[in-house]
């Protein structure tokens, strides 16, 4: 089945407008970064105010934002970590996105801007996340935890699930990984042909990136890249990915390693989307937020 004329028409303005240049060219990815880092730019636009409510704090001095519906409250809490490759800040599509998601399931849903690379390393961001944590949903029945993200924060998601669950804390009940960065060595030769047709992300610009944010640290230690950590004994996973993403070896790899434990995973791969495309507003992204929305609300209690 063909994409949908909208989602055609996304691809051909990322190729048009060269979007991909940002991540093909290290020089490029630089130069994006102090534009790409401002934390007042960052925050949720009015559009966004005007439908949920929007609370704001500081954890490790960085701005939280919670995100609760007007009317129609779950007891069910999103910890949702955006994506940008550990060097961009969140954009207005999360907004949109959250704000979608809060409104059709009456979940909450907190986000933190968390440190950013190059002035910030993985263990800021890792001490952050869980700071973040601990203060916003670590008193809550596992079963109304919920931990998503996309693309980076997918790998955020995970690291902290796997964090909780070798320090013995309740394991959250969902751990959704949208187009997820799973392993910051780029290393999958797989990765050469789906590069090709990824109109948006570049094997460079992500090699650089997550160089930046590792630092020091061996970049294929499951702290940068939990692809390579325990897949068993985490919440029931979830992986959303596109078929244009070069980031789609993540995704294939992290199932079959599941499978290979015995852990189920549901696992939707849509042909010919691409990076992040699940948080936009397109048919296939509003059929998979749909199922987003019945993960986040199954099982439990409203």
């Amino acid at each position: 089945m063909k994409p949908s004329l909208h989602a055609r028409a996304m691809i051909a303005a990322m190729r048009l407008t060269r979007r991909k240049q940002t991540f093909a060219d290290i020089a490029k990815l630089h130069k994006s970064l102090e534009p790409r880092q401002r934390p007042a730019d960052a925050e949720p636009p009015a559009s966004v105010q005007e439908q949920v409510l929007v609370t704001k704090q500081e954890i490790h001095d960085r701005p939280v934002y919670t995100l609760r519906p007007r009317r129609g409250y779950s007891s069910r809490h999103v910890l949702y970590f955006h994506g940008g490759a550990y060097v961009h800040q969140i954009q207005k599509d999360h907004w949109s996105f959250l704000t979608r998601l809060v409104t059709a399931t009456g979940c909450t849903a907190t986000a933190p801007l968390y440190p950013l690379a190059p002035d910030h390393r993985y263990d800021d961001t890792i001490s952050m996340v869980k700071a973040v944590y601990k203060e916003k949903l670590s008193g809550l029945p596992g079963d109304d935890q919920i931990l998503m993200g996309d693309s980076a924060g997918g790998g955020l998601a995970l690291v902290l699930a796997q964090s909780l669950r070798d320090e013995g804390s309740p394991q959250p009940k969902e751990v959704v990984l949208l187009s997820p960065w799973l392993d910051i060595t780029m290393s999958d030769p797989a990765q050469q042909e789906y590069d090709r047709h990824d109109p948006y992300l570049a094997i460079n610009g992500l090699l650089e990136a997550g160089r930046l944010y590792a630092g020091g640290l061996d970049p294929s230690d499951p702290l940068v890249s939990p692809l390579n950590g325990d897949v068993t004994g985490l919440g029931s996973l979830s992986v959303f990915v596109g078929t244009r993403d070069v980031l789609l070896s993540d995704a294939r790899r992290f199932r079959a390693k599941a499978e290979e434990h015995g852990v189920p995973v549901e696992y939707w791969e849509y042909e010919d989307m691409f990076h992040a495309w699940m948080i936009a507003s397109f048919p296939e992204a509003k059929q998979a937020s749909g199922r987003i929305a019945d993960l986040v609300v199954r099982g439990g209690r409203t």
